[in-house]
């Protein structure tokens, strides 16, 4: 393996890893603050909540990623003019979104969270919580869409220390909202939108002064940009919002089977579940830049080295996890402030989790690949059948084994979709060059 090319990939990986697992924590400080403040109900007011936040987030990853993609591939052939257009259409679809739902959710704050699954007490406790959110999603999809762009303008560095900075003030700001001046699920959500303020802060100033061409209204060609855009950015939103979307069922399934407890419990192991997969995608992104480079140039060998660096660092980061995570399982449940019962049904339940990790991260860099090399077909499918397996699996399982069938559908649903990205990568694969 060409040491330079080793040397330039994780120049890139680390950065983006950190950056990655940064802003999963921001619900996870949430989630600690508010539980030992408000026991579990605040816990179960949070994790009911927490698709909201994720599915911002994905909104900002994946026309931000959708965006620097086309950036980079545009700047690799040569075409300046064009990579510029990509990056004003960018900036444009941020602040669409970003109005669009801000509206939306301050019209629907009640009814969403019934659809989440939010019963008596949550439901006023959710409120809150997402009035704060709903009014800062400007900050929070900003934040998460200027990244990709800054990593793919060779700011990797840049990109995960204004994250830093924004995962430090929140956590400042958890203190002195929910702790000192006591204001619950209200003081998280507001510690989290300033913290994305800052991240979105240090982001325009990047933008300004490196004078990235992301201002300004080019109508001629809009159309054509917004569309490339959409269609990159799509398995990385999706990417995004995979992990909501099983949230969301297990979440509903576990009402039913196990009640309040099983919520709660699945909130602890929901955090921890949510930083692993942030890192594994923290790989596949943070290698997208190189991988569009490359391809761009029409270096497939450098491509496929590429790939394969990412594979080995994301299975690394997904056994490193595994048996972390397994000798602490029994610390998890006190670390958020849950009841003696959560906490004994957190250290059981989480080794069926954990079983799923090593799938996940083949899945996660195969999607990566798919997209930052314009095979979005195979991203999307990777992206769908996730979801699909699990929902299949959840109205079998339970009626066999209860709680744990709700627990067992995530594990097993990751390893089919491995198999499938398996396939998928097998089938059509490229021949290094020389």
């Amino acid at each position: 393996m060409n040491r330079n090319l080793c040397r330039t990939f994780y120049s890139y990986v680390i950065p983006s890893v950190l950056a990655f697992a940064l802003s999963g924590v921001y619900t996870i400080v949430d989630g600690f603050f508010v539980g030992r403040s408000v026991g579990d109900i605040g816990l179960s007011t949070i994790n009911i909540a927490y698709p909201v936040v994720s599915l911002l987030q994905a909104l900002g990853t994946g026309v931000g990623m959708g965006g620097a993609v086309m950036y980079t591939l545009h700047r690799a052939a040569g075409r300046e003019e064009e990579a510029g257009n990509s990056l004003k259409c960018t900036t444009l679809l941020l602040l669409a979104v970003s109005l669009f739902f801000t509206v939306l959710l301050l019209f629907t704050m009640e009814p969403a969270l019934r659809l989440l699954g939010a019963r008596g007490e949550m439901i006023p406790l959710g409120v809150d919580y997402l009035r704060y959110i709903a009014l800062g999603a400007v900050f929070q999809i900003f934040a998460t869409g200027v990244v990709p762009v800054i990593r793919n303008n060779n700011g990797a560095r840049f990109a995960m220390e204004t994250m830093i900075a924004g995962f430090l003030c929140n956590i400042l700001l958890d203190y002195l909202f929910v702790w000192v001046y006591g204001w619950s699920v209200a003081g998280a959500a507001l510690a989290t939108i300033i913290g994305q303020a800052l991240t979105a802060l240090g982001g325009l100033i990047y933008l300004a002064g490196h004078r990235l061409p992301v201002w300004g209204l080019r109508v001629k060609g809009l159309g054509r940009s917004a569309r490339e855009i959409v269609k990159i950015g799509i398995a990385p939103f999706d990417i995004s919002l995979t992990p909501l979307v099983s949230h969301l069922f297990i979440n509903r399934f576990s009402v039913d089977q196990g009640g309040e407890l099983a919520v709660a419990s699945y909130a602890c192991i929901g955090y921890v579940f949510a930083i692993v997969c942030l890192l594994v995608q923290g790989v596949g992104d943070g290698c997208q830049p190189l991988i569009s480079r490359y391809h761009g140039q029409g270096e497939t060998g450098a491509v496929l080295r590429t790939r394969g660096l990412a594979y080995g660092t994301a299975a690394g980061l997904a056994l490193f996890s595994m048996a972390g995570l397994y000798f602490v399982r029994g610390n998890i449940g006190p670390l958020f402030g849950a009841s003696p019962a959560a906490t004994e049904m957190v250290a059981e339940a989480l080794p069926i989790f954990l079983c799923g990790y090593l799938f996940l991260a083949f899945s996660r860099v195969t999607t990566a690949a798919f997209y930052a090399t314009e095979k979005a077909g195979r991203s999307y499918l990777l992206v769908y059948i996730e979801p699909v397996f699990q929902v299949l699996l959840l109205l079998v399982l339970p009626s066999f084994w209860g709680q744990n069938g709700v627990w067992l559908s995530m594990p097993l649903a990751q390893a089919l979709t491995a198999a499938v990205a398996l396939g998928l990568t097998a089938w059509g694969s490229p021949r290094a060059d020389g």
